[in-house]
């Protein structure tokens, strides 16, 4: 085997080693649980970045085969710049976001149920990575299914009320957007005869210049997407997401907001380009759909932000409008314009954890609320907690030198490339900024109103070396995206032409 054969294998072993990881940790008592979990993340961060410099040494993607049985016996894993980018990003981010979460999980999760908690979040790895590398369609539709049923445990492992009502509620809605997936890759294999990504594509594009199946085919991509978008918690499909981010554990909803969404939104992207085909997506004229959805959510996620007293729900709220962006980006149906949205994926991953991680330490000294009076001078009693929920909040904005702020320069630049929704996007980016500046800045002006009352709780740095490691590294990563930028949107470019 040559170096370049092994090399091709470090997806594959991304995927087993987060599986078999799993299987471990359901075996072992809680903190070994906890080392091999994060053991696991880290190994799975190098593979990724191995894969990445690979890719873009040899300046292509490459095939695995698993098996060395072609098509329609075996099965695919192909990578290229922007999967193995994804994939370290998602990786590092699920890192720092358990990190800042570690001191809780004690008090969230029953003690003999700590090691279950670690293998959930390695399922969730690993259907994630599987979402990211597969190319094939079922295989995809598998692992829709394993991360859902992940994510759905780490919402109810925290057993108290809400959280089983936020689970039952994520589950049903969820799986109604399975059910819509699973209906359009049946209507697109009965249409096409394949499930690899790459024949499908040949026979879409065949059909399309023939003009035959046309409106099978027009409602596989849609009942696709609009599975994809309900999973993804896309205006209107939403109502779940509140309580699922709001009343899990803080590391839970911090992966769920900054990753589980975005797993989903990665595949409809994979789809739009490596199963229907760009120039044929832009055809079928679901990407104004898309659009006029997401222009949607950007607004009215953003007022439902505004009206929450419950600093928590607002923040899960605040997603709904983050969720928008992305597909508001896909909706202008240019290539500019799917960069932007794929920026948009890192940089909201990234700023999202932070301000979850951050706001558990300025509840945690404020008597356990969550409610904004009793929030007033919290950055004094934690000082490293307000300084990250202050950066996230600037980034959410759209403050220079903050990650959310390129976000919104590319949107704003791929809406040029498209006259005829350049006015709506132009109105509805400004007006969810100033929304967004509304509900983030107060909050973070509240927590640096001295509350008058002298507090000798007040944190002092590194008091909890876990979690302050978290947050700077969160803190790092957003100037990086924020500041070196260029490179992040040229190995995004370069992705997507290997997409194509």
């Amino acid at each position: 085997m040559t170096l370049n054969q092994f090399l091709q294998n470090l997806p594959f072993f991304s995927i087993m080693i987060a599986l078999i990881s799993g299987v471990v940790c359901s075996v072992l008592p809680g903190k070994a649980a906890k080392r091999v979990n994060a053991g696991a993340i880290i190994t799975v961060m190098i593979l990724s970045a191995i894969t990445l410099g690979y890719t873009l040494q040899t300046g292509t993607y490459f095939v695995y085969t698993m098996g060395h049985f072609p098509a329609p016996w075996g099965n695919e894993i192909r990578a290229g710049v922007l999967e193995a980018l994804t994939a370290l990003m998602f990786c590092l981010v699920m890192l720092l976001s358990l990190m800042g979460g570690y001191h809780k999980l004690d008090e969230e999760v029953e003690q003999t149920k700590v090691n279950y908690y670690y293998v959930l979040v390695n399922l969730l790895l690993t259907s994630l990575l599987a979402l990211i590398y597969t190319n094939d369609l079922f295989t995809a539709y598998v692992f829709v299914e394993i991360n859902t049923i992940a994510a759905c445990g780490l919402i109810m492992i925290r057993q108290i009320g809400r959280t089983i009502e936020a689970a039952v509620r994520y589950m049903i809605m969820n799986l109604l957007g399975s059910g819509l997936l699973l209906l359009g890759i049946c209507m697109m294999y009965g249409i096409t005869g394949h499930l690899l990504m790459s024949n499908i594509q040949e026979s879409v594009a065949a059909l399309a210049a023939s003009g035959e199946y046309h409106v099978p085919l027009l409602v596989s991509i849609a009942l696709m997407c609009v599975g994809l978008a309900i999973k993804s918690a896309l205006f209107p499909f939403h109502t779940w997401l509140p309580d699922a981010y709001g009343y899990s554990t803080i590391s839970s909803a911090a992966i769920l907001s900054s990753l589980v969404s975005k797993g989903y939104i990665f595949l409809l992207i994979k789809i739009i380009y490596r199963v229907v085909g760009f120039e044929v997506f832009q055809e079928t004229h679901i990407v104004n759909v898309l659009f006029v959805f997401g222009l949607a959510g950007m607004i009215f996620g953003s007022l439902s932000a505004i009206r929450e007293n419950d600093v928590r729900r607002m923040i899960a709220f605040s997603s709904i409008a983050q969720i928008g962006y992305i597909y508001m980006g896909i909706g202008l149906g240019t290539e500019v314009g799917m960069i932007a949205a794929v920026f948009h994926i890192f940089s909201h991953s990234v700023s999202k954890a932070l301000v979850f991680i951050s706001t558990i330490g300025l509840t945690d000294m404020s008597g356990y609320s969550r409610k904004f009076i009793r929030l007033t001078g919290a950055a004094y009693r934690n000082v490293i907690a307000g300084i990250g929920f202050t950066i996230a909040s600037l980034s959410m904005v759209g403050v220079p030198l903050f990650a959310g702020f390129v976000s919104k320069l590319l949107f704003a630049q791929a809406c040029v490339s498209n006259e005829g929704k350049l006015l709506p996007t132009m109105i509805v980016l400004a007006v969810s900024t100033i929304l967004n500046a509304i509900y983030y800045l107060k909050t973070v002006i509240r927590i640096y109103v001295p509350s008058g009352v002298k507090d000798e709780s007040r944190t002092v740095w590194g008091a909890n070396r876990l979690y302050t490691a978290a947050i700077v590294g969160f803190v790092i990563l957003n100037f990086t995206l924020g500041i070196f930028s260029q490179p992040f949107v040229d190995l995004i470019t370069e992705g997507l032409h290997m997409f194509a």
